[in-house]
């Protein structure tokens, strides 16, 4: 991911001061963050998240790349409410943006798209101000994700190959859990095997089962598995298609 600095030559990047009477608020952590530009003020659809589109519309493309955060990919899709601490710029709750790439920039733990950083302004000449400085000290804390309903929601991904290379991205997955690690059912031979995490948001597995298919997962902070209540890929799963994986968290 490309800062903005690289498309705005000349342009003098400075932290905003935080004034006195403004201190950080229990349950936030103070860093900076930062945005890239694209034409349409959405994210980008290349993330090494590997959500493709869904990754530059979600959310109304107030989307983030971040890099501490990234945690080896199991931080994809999470969610944070990100504020900024100029109180004359900015409001009490800032926004809410969805972790969707990985990038890393001085000192900041989000990239944001042009979307998400405008709605760290009280209103869009404050946020016309925020963006000439560039980089800007903010507050962050994760929120539960909300956006998108209960249970885990699933893509095939692009790469697969049907019916021998199955590829799945997970797309959604509600409240505050990462995912760690992801199974698939093998009806014929009656066992679970592991599906490998590609990159990013990205579990691929070669020789995949026919059939249809039920998935368990694995979460962070979480002992044990949850299962899909019911078959969570079709058979016939087609490239591209998304599906609620019937995993309820």
């Amino acid at each position: 991911m490309e800062l903005h600095s690289k498309y705005q030559v000349g342009l003098f990047w400075v932290t905003l001061l935080l004034p006195a009477a403004l201190c950080y608020s229990q349950g936030f952590t103070p860093s900076r963050a930062t945005y890239y530009v694209t034409s349409d003020g959405y994210g980008t659809p290349t993330g090494a998240c590997g959500y493709g589109d869904y990754g530059r519309t979600v959310n109304y493309g107030r989307v983030a790349g971040v890099a501490g955060l990234w945690r080896g990919g199991a931080g994809c899709g999470a969610c944070y409410q990100v504020r900024c601490k100029n109180s004359r710029l900015c409001d009490n709750y800032g926004t809410m943006v969805v972790a969707t790439d990985y990038g890393a920039g001085d000192r900041t733990d989000f990239i944001m798209s042009p979307n998400g950083f405008s709605k760290l302004g009280r209103n869009p000449s404050a946020s016309a101000e925020l963006k000439k400085y560039g980089v800007v000290d903010i507050e962050y804390r994760r929120v539960p994700c909300t956006y998108a309903g209960y249970n885990v929601r699933i893509k095939i991904h692009e790469s697969s190959n049907y019916p021998d290379y199955l590829a799945l991205v997970i797309l959604y997955v509600p409240g505050m859990n990462d995912v760690t690690a992801v199974e698939i059912y093998d009806n014929e031979r009656h066992e679970w095997k592991p599906m490998r995490r590609a990159y990013g948001a990205v579990f691929d597995i070669a020789g995949a089962p026919r059939g249809p298919l039920r998935l368990r997962l694995r979460f962070s902070g979480r002992s044990g598995w949850v299962q899909s209540s019911n078959t969570a890929i079709p058979g016939d799963w087609k490239i591209g298609a998304s599906y609620d994986s019937q995993v309820h968290v």
